[in-house]
């Protein structure tokens, strides 16, 4: 009776947390409503930990011994893990927001690759089941290692892509190693033969395998590609978390990884198309790779202007749209922008801001960087619904953007991110374009938007070229009055 209730109780924890970790989901997809669905999702994950923690009662005999020694070992990781988490999300920076979202994919990867792990030691898997752990703990592998390469790029521990000549067949020899000794176990399990090598050995070299696959996959990839990359192993943290459900027959595990992967994956085609590229030409080509592109000449020469002038004469306009970029992010300078914005409305000046689907290093981090500074909702644009609204508008204001903007994507089929859609910003009557130096974007090629007629440069970090333009807009008050 009491094995009964227990698995009463558990049940239907579960669903409530598959329930509310679906719902919570749902809510992030409004930014309205995304700080309620972050806690909503959580406490759907504290009840499905919480679960785990009370279905012990039907816990074999001959696990009993080991039983409160696993639990206040559970708890205490717990514990541990809740508490750098939470250090680490008051204290990180906006700016190092991507490197942290790719370090959490691989630990979800990691411990999806830890429960395949355990379940093929213990012999716990067989039939569909043993398969389904196998890829699980494939899959987890590649998303840890592969996440980890991630973080090392985008936090620049390693700052140049690693190709190395027969790089895709040796990648391809890896992988069909890892199906190897994953078919080879497999055939064991089924009484084929005996094994040439202890099992413990065989799974060590299966996930040694796979491990090495999702590092040297990730290695080539260029820093240009890292959102969608970061958005990829995402998805495939979500698959191996679904099929380690499948394993244990846990539905909250299998909901949460389906919901998870299928978001991810959605997540992923979307900035695929928003570059105008397939997933695979992302993980197997080397965009970013400047050297293998010739770049057609490009006619003009820079022009650049004070921010002071740049802030009057938006401060005279009629409409200004803002496209925001990574530079703006680095500046810390979002609570600036929107100052001189409310500076520009208060004056008549239709505002507006345009976002591009992989502008910055993590899909939503310009949003994410205008909410924080208290930019209205109905303010954000996305690229389809402001891209037409370039062309009748006085001012574009880019700060920290490159390639987002750059008109080569529509005009130069030499260029390798022809095709890519832009924010059409070099259509605009004035472009003002915010940078550090004269440095090219994650592409590595020149923009043509800067050389343009209609383009001035406004050399300096972000945050102090918008307190000049405050000043200079604010100095144009005091003189009135």
């Amino acid at each position: 009776m009491l094995i009964f209730i227990s698995h009463l109780i558990t049940g239907a924890a579960d669903l409530a947390a598959a329930f509310l970790l679906m719902f919570g989901l749902k809510r992030m997809s409004s930014p309205e409503s995304a700080r309620s669905g972050i806690r909503v999702a959580g406490v759907g994950m504290l009840v499905a930990v919480l679960a785990c923690f009370l279905n012990v009662v039907g816990v074999s005999a001959a696990a009993r011994p080991h039983l409160i020694v696993n639990i206040v070992l559970a708890a205490t990781m717990l514990m541990i893990g809740v508490g750098l988490a939470w250090w680490k999300g008051k204290t990180v920076k906006l700016t190092a927001m991507p490197q942290m979202v790719a370090l959490y994919n691989g630990m979800g990867g990691g411990a999806a690759g830890a429960i395949a792990a355990v379940t093929l030691i213990g012999r716990k898997a067989e039939g569909p089941a043993l398969i389904l752990a196998l890829i699980g703990g494939l899959i987890g592998a590649v998303s840890l290692s592969g996440s980890l390469i991630a973080w090392a790029k985008l936090d620049e521990v390693l700052k140049q892509p690693l190709r190395f000549k027969g790089q895709r067949y040796f990648n391809a020899l890896v992988f069909l190693a890892t199906l190897a000794v994953a078919g080879y176990l497999v055939f064991i399990w089924q009484g084929g033969a005996a094994p040439l090598l202890p099992i413990f050995a065989l799974i060590a070299i299966f996930f040694g395998c796979g491990l090495l696959f999702g590092v040297f996959i990730t290695l080539p990839i260029g820093g240009a590609d890292m959102p969608v990359v970061i958005s990829i192993y995402n998805a495939l943290t979500g698959l191996a978390v679904a099929l380690d459900g499948f394993v244990l027959q846990n539905p909250a595990l299998m909901i949460a990884g389906m919901v998870v992967g299928a978001a991810g994956m959605f997540l992923t085609l979307i900035m695929a198309q928003a570059m105008n590229r397939s997933v695979s030409n992302i993980l197997f080509s080397d965009f970013g790779d400047a050297t293998k592109h010739k770049q057609g000449a490009i006619k003009g020469s820079l022009k650049p202007v004070e921010a002071s002038d740049a802030g009057i004469f938006m401060r005279y306009a009629k409409s200004v749209i803002i496209v925001p970029g990574y530079g703006l992010a680095v500046a810390q300078a979002q609570q600036k922008l929107y100052e001189f914005v409310k500076l520009l409305q208060a004056a008549g000046v239709e505002v507006r801001f345009a976002i591009h689907p992989v502008a910055g290093r993590m899909p939503g981090q310009m949003d994410v960087l205008l909410a924080e500074a208290g930019v209205p909702y109905d303010l954000i644009f996305q690229l389809a619904d402001i891209n037409p609204d370039f062309a009748t508008t006085d001012v574009a204001l880019v700060i920290g953007a490159n390639d987002v903007v750059n008109p080569a994507a529509r005009d130069d089929k030499s260029s390798p991110i022809y095709g890519m859609p832009i924010l059409n910003a070099d259509k605009a009557k004035k472009v003002y374009v915010v940078k550090r130096g004269q440095g090219k974007g994650y592409a590595g090629i020149v923009n043509a938007l800067f050389y343009a007629e209609n383009c001035n440069m406004v050399y300096g970090d972000a945050q102090a070229v918008l307190v000049q333009m405050i000043e200079a807009v604010r100095g144009l008050g005091a003189a009135v009055a």
